[in-house]
């Protein structure tokens, strides 16, 4: 293959960031770090639980990359969480620089690194469309060609000239994705960017994906956790680790090397966790020496339901919003509370958890966590006894199962899930006054 089929080349592509470095993002917070450093005091912008020790000590986000993409190629990228994934995305859409090595690219990108990215929320969803063409380079008589297929694909039209700020994570993310899909740009890159989105909108999010790149001859670089997207989009993918690339060809090959890697190797990404007592404090854990994942989905291990409990969910499977919030503030309260282990145990238990179900499912369907996954944790922070997590779990829905239970009985159709048994005695209404009036004493 010839230099004029190559879209992308890297060359011994480093990374390195300076743990502790004064870059509080103000010139107040710099000063303020400054002056602590000056007089031996502890650094007051450092993030909580960050060691002083790690000051002037560096991380290699990437440690000599080589890699060649050829244009019209459909690229995955895998790795476990810090392997440089997100990293080498940023370097190859300019946020960032490489501290060595040399980065050639031969054609115009549009990326998504996350939800809206380069997205003005005080602007419409219309205005945000001809801000990323223009800054494509593209013309006005150019974008205004491809609007209409852009608003189209989006499936916001009705929110089209409404603030973005408004719009809700899924209308974000598929305005953003059809922004990126549709503007005139060689290179697609994007991160994780069906997290959010329903069934039908990610399928037809692949579909664009692959015809870009089979059809339209434009590269698509895709960084996902979710193996069957990789599957369904990627003809080449690359495993990374520790900032290298450890592997570099057949789709399913690269798969099976980093489910390999999550299941044997602790000190890693291994599934066999000790969960009891990380620091002698982990109630919701009690019981349990150790839960091997393995064993669990064997039936071998907890209750021996075969489930992991906190993955899937009947109704959510690419991102169930209300976890993504608990999960959102249960680090912020970990970080303070000193429960940062704990926490980071459970994250590595929905990683690891997630491909070994699908793996041993045999199945296509997307999942994702649930509130089950990080409630108990949160429970344990806030001081709450053990022996009270389901009946507050279970009264906080009573509301919700009351309404599910009378829109059964007035539509005599069946919604309610879980299943549910009456233990009461069968009797008829009574209004409240008059179960007020037998409450009070004749005497009274």
């Amino acid at each position: 293959m010839n230099e004029q089929d190559i879209a992308i080349r890297l060359t011994g592509v480093k990374k390195r960031y300076k743990l502790g470095q004064i870059g509080g993002g103000t010139l107040t917070a710099d000063l303020q770090s400054w002056w602590a450093r000056l007089r031996g005091k502890e650094d007051p912008n450092l993030p909580v639980n960050m060691d002083q020790r790690l000051v002037g000590k560096t991380f290699m986000a990437l440690n000599g990359v080589d890699l060649t993409v050829h244009k019209g190629e459909a690229l995955g990228i895998i790795g476990c969480n810090g392997a440089g994934k997100s990293t080498l995305l940023k370097l190859l859409c300019r946020v960032t620089a490489p501290t060595e090595g040399e980065i050639d690219i031969y054609g115009r990108i549009a990326s998504m690194l996350e939800v809206g990215t380069g997205f003005n929320g005080e602007m419409t969803g219309r205005e945000n469309i001809y801000m990323n063409g223009a800054i494509l380079g593209m013309t006005k008589a150019e974008i205004d060609a491809k609007i209409e297929d852009i608003i189209e694909f989006s499936e916001v039209r009705d929110f089209i000239d409404t603030p973005v700020k408004r719009y809700s994570s899924g209308m974000f993310v598929k305005l953003a994705f059809s922004v990126a899909a549709h503007l005139d740009s060689e290179i697609m890159i994007m991160d994780e960017v069906l997290a959010v989105g329903d069934m039908a909108f990610q399928k037809k999010c692949l579909d664009k994906m692959r015809q870009a790149a089979k059809q339209e001859d434009r590269t698509v670089l895709y960084v996902s956790h979710n193996m069957n997207t990789i599957r369904r989009l990627c003809d080449r993918c690359v495993v990374l680790d520790k900032g290298k690339v450890i592997f570099d060809g057949d789709v399913e090959k690269a798969i099976e090397l980093y489910l390999s890697n999550t299941r044997d190797d602790w000190d890693e990404s291994r599934t066999e966790f000790d969960l009891t007592d990380c620091r002698g404090r982990s109630p919701y854990t009690a019981g349990l020496a150790r839960i091997d994942a393995v064993k669990l989905l064997d039936k071998e291990a907890g209750d021996r339901s075969g489930k992991l409990y906190g993955l899937g969910h009947a109704v959510y499977t690419m991102s169930d919003p209300r976890a993504v919030l608990l999960k959102k503030y249960a680090q912020h309260m970990a970080e303070i509370k000193g429960y940062a282990d704990e926490f980071a145990l459970l994250q590595k238990v929905e990683e690891l958890g997630i491909p070994l179900v699908q793996e041993r499912r045999h199945s296509d369907t997307p999942m994702c966590a649930n509130v089950d996954m990080y409630s108990g944790l949160v429970y344990t922070m806030l001081g709450i006894p053990e022996d009270v997590f389901t009946p507050l779990f279970a009264s906080a829905r009573i509301a919700g199962w009351c309404a599910n239970r009378m829109e059964e009985v007035i539509t005599c159709h069946r919604i309610m899930r879980p299943a549910y048994r009456a233990v009461t005695i069968k009797g008829h209404y009574v209004p409240i006054e008059e179960r007020t009036a037998k409450l009070v004493s004749p005497e009274a």
